[in-house]
């Protein structure tokens, strides 16, 4: 069975070399709703545009919520390759392709069954609602594909490799974009084909992903490694259900704060829409170094290197508010440009996009923090950690800093753009304390606790 051991080796380079393809292979997968919106913005008007960036939203929550439970198995794996156990390895897999695809199903079902529902709660504006009701039909039908996609990432992950998931969205990417042109220009298929784009492309990603794992990777599985082994599947579920939830409940935040920009019209509806997918794009970078330094420390965990779990995380947190510093600086100036990208022929979308993303691009540098620490959270098998604290910014800043800033300043989105800033730098506060409770905790228990030193190569 191919693994790739991250308890050796300088520390920071195998944070950067497990990050930079994660980093890549999110980029391509965010591009596919970027992607989305760019041919939409050339083809169609601001209904359009409202239909595929409300219904692109409520996707991504699902894949969100999926990736989030499937961080179960990463650490699982991780855990076991750690441990040089090849047996529970493969058990881990088996029992996360079980129980991954009864929840695909179900899913499935449930979904399509609400997406009326789901759009009505979220106030799509009339114009959009027809569009933005064939858009996310078609996903909800590929929900399977979506799964399967993920969690077979998930998998990846936990054996430490994250480049051949990487050649596999690549792959799909291209097609996504090639199916967009079609079905979107010549066919005018509008926001369903951009739907119908996206899922084709997952699809083949997922055929790339299996093939690869099950012949190049080696991995060999017997039939009992599916059925049910009630502690490995109670521990995937015990780390996975609490970031699913901490990350839908921020999924659902962002769709509270879009319900309030779509009652603002379809203009601002579309401006908040746009940002949104250009913030989850800058994101990227924060969430590659959750993932890495999640796998990271639980394979160090695993092998009890707990000394080099702490720098990862610490290397982390400077890679991730370096890299959102730029952002920040990058949006800051060049916020109309970039609206205007996805926007061109409506300059009231341009101008209240530019609005909102320039101070809501601070949340790249402030979430950068958080997001390191829920990735050492869930990695020392202490997810709620992480739940708590996005709960308590989300319902004490995120969601009434967006509703009042829109009722005191009705003719702008900058002020609703700091709500999301405001929330992450509570919720960094309250990692660091969290974490410094847990280091004295480890300290105490130690019998002959060692000053913490940096690991050289």
């Amino acid at each position: 069975m191919s693994t790739y051991d991250m308890t050796k080796g300088n520390i920071l380079k195998n944070l950067i070399r497990f990050s930079l393809p994660y980093l890549m292979s999110c980029f391509l997968q965010t591009f596919y709703g970027l992607a989305d919106l760019f041919v939409i913005g050339r083809f169609n008007g601001a209904a359009s545009i409202t239909a595929v960036s409300v219904g692109s939203q409520l996707t991504h929550m699902l894949t969100v919520v999926i990736v989030g439970l499937a961080m179960g198995s990463t650490v699982t794996v991780s855990h076991s390759v750690g441990e040089g156990n090849q047996k529970t390895t493969a058990k881990v897999i088996g029992n996360t392709m079980t129980v991954f695809a009864v929840i695909a199903v179900c899913l499935t079902v449930f979904l399509l069954h609400a997406a009326d529902k789901s759009l009505a709660i979220l106030s799509v504006p009339a114009e959009a609602f027809a569009e933005a009701r064939g858009y996310v039909t078609i996903c909800f039908w590929g929900i399977p594909f979506i799964t399967a996609y993920n969690v077979l990432s998930s998998i990846y992950r936990g054996l430490g490799d994250t480049r051949h998931p990487m050649y596999f969205v690549m792959t799909a990417g291209i097609l996504n974009v090639g199916l967009d042109f079609l079905l979107i220009g010549p066919l005018k298929m509008g926001a369903s084909g951009a739907a119908l784009a996206t899922v084709a492309a997952q699809a083949v990603s997922v055929l790339l992903a299996m093939f690869h794992l099950f012949r190049a990777m080696d991995i060999r599985l017997c039939r009992t490694d599916f059925f049910p082994d009630r502690k490995l599947t109670g521990k995937i579920l015990r780390i996975g259900i609490p970031v699913a939830a901490q990350d839908g409940f921020i999924q659902v935040s962002f769709l509270v704060i879009t319900m309030i920009a779509n009652r603002r019209g379809v203009e601002a509806a579309a401006a908040v829409g746009i940002v949104e997918k250009v913030i989850s794009f800058l994101f990227l970078v924060p969430s590659s170094m959750l993932s890495a330094i999640s796998t990271i420390c639980a394979q160090n965990i695993g092998a009890k290197r707990y000394d080099r779990s702490r720098a990862a995380l610490y290397d982390g947190i400077l890679i991730s508010v370096s890299a959102g510093l730029v952002f920040a600086v990058v949006c800051r100036f060049g916020a109309p440009q970039i609206l205007r990208l996805f926007a061109g022929k409506e300059p009231a979308v341009i101008r209240l996009g530019a609005q909102y993303l320039r101070t809501y691009s601070l949340d790249c540098m402030l979430a950068g923090i958080h997001f390191c620490f829920s990735g050492y959270f869930c990695a020392c098998e202490r997810p709620l950690l992480s739940f708590i604290h996005n709960f308590i910014s989300i319902l004490a800043i995120r969601i009434p800093g967006a509703y009042f800033a829109s009722l005191y300043w009705p003719e702008t989105l900058a002020p609703m753009g700091l709500a999301a800033p405001a929330g992450s730098l509570l919720s960094a506060v309250i990692c660091a304390g969290m974490f410094a409770v847990l280091r004295k905790k480890e300290l105490r228990s130690s019998p002959a606790p060692s000053k913490f030193k940096r690991v050289s190569p």
